[in-house]
């Protein structure tokens, strides 16, 4: 479910909790891809031969392929309706509890964390978790900010 707010509101929602995004199926085929791209081809990743009896039992995702899943999932739950465009402006304290085991399903949980005026926008905080179908610790946790104009 989508939640849109002005960059007025977004000022006011600190500790706003918004809806779950839908799940997101991990494929090999996408950590496949992201390897490729960054020059990450360790086996726990793209060898399900030799990772089918490593410490994950499968092969994983990336940790920054599951951060690079924030905007996507972001962008199921909250638009800015007042905005020309957002921009990412950081990221702090993300942690990576548990790994994502490629054929699991992730969705992100957030919290509106507060925003300031900066630059004719607003510099605004969301707290995320990127929450793994039935498992009890989350795949990744922390702020990321962005300025919406």
């Amino acid at each position: 479910m989508l939640t849109t707010l002005t960059k007025a509101e977004l000022e006011l929602a600190d500790g706003r909790e918004l809806p779950p995004s839908a799940w997101r199926l991990v494929e090999q085929r996408q950590v496949d891809l992201f390897a490729a791209a960054t020059g990450d081809d360790q086996w726990i990743h793209v060898d399900p031969v030799r990772a089918a009896a490593g410490p994950f039992g499968g092969t994983v995702a990336h940790g920054y392929l599951t951060l690079s899943l924030i905007p996507v999932l972001l962008g199921e739950v909250l638009s800015v309706g007042d905005s020309a465009m957002g921009v990412n402006y950081g990221i702090e304290k993300v942690r990576f509890p548990s790994p994502v085991r490629v054929g699991s399903r992730v969705r992100l949980r957030a919290v509106l964390a507060g925003g300031e005026p900066r630059g004719g926008g607003v510099l605004y905080r969301v707290a995320v978790t990127i929450e793994v179908e039935g498992s009890d610790k989350p795949a990744l946790v922390g702020d990321v900010l962005y300025l919406a104009v």
